[in-house]
């Protein structure tokens, strides 16, 4: 397995490379976006460079922001997103400080989504709410295995996205059978085309591993998909609309997640 420090060059390579053929193009939404890149990669590369202090903390910001797109998503109330974003932040603490307590710190959290509902006396509401705050809890708790990756979840985190950006290149130009009702606009030809772009990465990363590869090939897809769902229910297209070109974070790192849970099931 390669070190962040080799990883590096490639992610710094890869981002300049891409802002050629996207200034090239001169489309508007293709620079917003690329900016956003340009600004990111070297904030979740200077994270894992740092560690898993560094990884742990990046993890818990983003784990806190994908809570609350999450909690406004599924219209749960604050005090259901507070505790949320308290339990994902305690499970990504556990995994780094103690990972012999990962899971008495999640039947931890469980309990407090299940406290909320009730001591509120939400007879009306609070299965929804019960239902929903477990469902963020397992979901967005699998960011708590980014750090204990290393520098796996850097490689991963590269392998993912540029999956996804392949897969919507290809997809609308290839045509053929939709993925799932559930993302009308995503193809199996696209899909297909980003697994095999995303093995691709993994494999000059010197970062291959058949659950690395089943984590980018199926989880990563997947995990879109769940969020797909996520939003269907909400009746939106986006999850946010605060970053450049790209929605909110959950949009950005719902394959990354579908991928985590994956290498952490097989790894």
């Amino acid at each position: 397995m390669t070190s962040v420090a080799a990883l590096a060059p490639w992610l710094g390579g890869a981002l300049l490379a891409s802002g050629v053929l996207v200034g090239a193009s001169r489309r508007r939404e293709l620079v917003v976006r690329w900016c956003a890149w340009a600004v990111g990669v070297p904030v979740v590369t200077a994270a894992f460079w740092w560690g898993r202090p560094g990884i742990a903390l990046l993890a818990a910001f983003v784990a806190v922001v994908a809570v609350w797109e999450f909690g406004a998503l599924t219209r749960l109330p604050p005090a259901d997103r507070v505790v949320l974003a308290a339990g994902v932040t305690g499970l990504i603490v556990a995994a780094v400080s103690m990972p012999d307590q990962l899971w008495r710190v999640g039947a931890v959290g469980a309990c407090a989504l299940v406290a909320v509902p009730l001591l509120a006396g939400d007879a009306e509401d609070g299965l929804r709410r019960l239902g929903t705050g477990l469902l963020g809890l397992v979901w967005l708790g699998v960011l708590a295995g980014l750090a204990p990756l290393g520098a796996l979840g850097l490689a991963m985190f590269a392998a993912v996205s540029i999956a996804d950006v392949v897969a919507y290149f290809a997809g609308p130009r290839l045509g053929g059978p939709r993925l799932s009702p559930l993302s009308p606009a995503k193809r199996w030809s696209g899909t297909l085309c980003g697994a095999g772009a995303g093995l691709a990465v993994l494999a000059l990363l010197s970062a291959w591993s058949w659950p690395a590869a089943a984590a980018v090939a199926v989880g990563g897809p997947v995990g879109d998909l769940v969020e797909s769902l996520v939003k269907r229910g909400a009746g939106v297209k986006d999850s946010g609309q605060w970053l450049a070109g790209a929605g909110g974070l959950l949009d950005r790192i719902d394959s990354l997640v579908g991928a985590l849970a994956v290498v952490m099931i097989l790894g």
